[in-house]
């Protein structure tokens, strides 16, 4: 089967799909959920599900090369954001079948997803995929308020524009108070984040671990909420989970 992965790139899938090795934690999620048997290969990052046995290859960032070719896989899932160029290319010099998926808003997601499941694996449409476009497809709710999201401390590094996280909170009804400049995910000084210019400041548990006792204690102007990283970054079954619990 010859498709074309989110990137205009040419990819060439065997049917059936038999062996799958994923790079990304939220796809990964989802082929588990799906397709367990399929998935033969996942990176250290790849904590959902709790259960997921399958052979780790190392980081997003820094795959173990040699281990996913090992796994022989018919198809590696990849993500612009998540992974590197540099990997992806050695791969595919190698003879690697590999998938590159582009998402920087809910709706690319919600077509990301249909089009891995269609045309790159030739599976059938997941149930959740079918509930989040449901619950996402809405029109947003009135303005709660300008918000910002640190994912990194000392430096405070936050989500910037054109980012996935920043149209799911403008879907929720909030602004992203960095949706602007150049730099997708800027550093910014604490004085300018513990301002009264912000409504909330959201603190999610990755890719910086913030806790009750580790971030909140850094703001006294804003109010801040511990919130699940998963349910701001991941795209798959977990955006359905995601809609419940940042609408309330």
């Amino acid at each position: 089967m010859r498709t074309v992965d989110d990137l205009g790139a040419e990819v060439v899938v065997p049917r059936p799909v038999r062996r799958i090795v994923s790079l990304v934690p939220s796809i990964t999620e989802a082929l588990a959920t799906d397709v367990p048997d399929l998935l033969v290969g996942a990176t250290q990052w790849c904590t959902r599900p709790a259960e997921l046995a399958v052979t780790r290859v190392r980081g997003t960032k820094n795959p173990d090369l040699a281990a996913v070719r090992g796994l022989t896989p018919d198809l590696v899932v990849a993500n612009q954001e998540e992974n590197r160029e540099l990997d992806v290319r050695r791969l595919r010099e190698a003879g690697v079948a590999v998938w590159v998926t582009r998402i920087e808003t809910v709706p690319q997601a919600l077509a990301s997803l249909a089009r891995l499941y269609d045309e790159a694996l030739g599976l059938p449409e997941p149930a959740w995929l079918a509930q989040a476009r449901a619950c996402w497809d809405g029109p947003p709710p009135a303005p709660r308020g300008r918000v910002a999201v640190p994912v990194w401390r000392d430096p405070w590094l936050v989500v910037g524009p054109r980012t996935y996280t920043g149209d799911l909170l403008r879907r929720l009804g909030w602004s992203n108070a960095y949706d602007a400049g150049a730099d997708r995910y800027p550093t910014v000084g604490l004085a300018e984040l513990d301002s009264p210019d912000l409504d909330l400041v959201l603190l999610p548990d990755e890719p910086y671990a913030f806790t009750a006792d580790d971030g909140p204690e850094a703001f006294t102007r804003v109010p801040t909420r511990l919130v699940s990283g998963r349910h701001l970054t991941w795209y798959g079954p977990a955006m359905v989970e995601a809609h419940q619990v940042l609408s309330r």
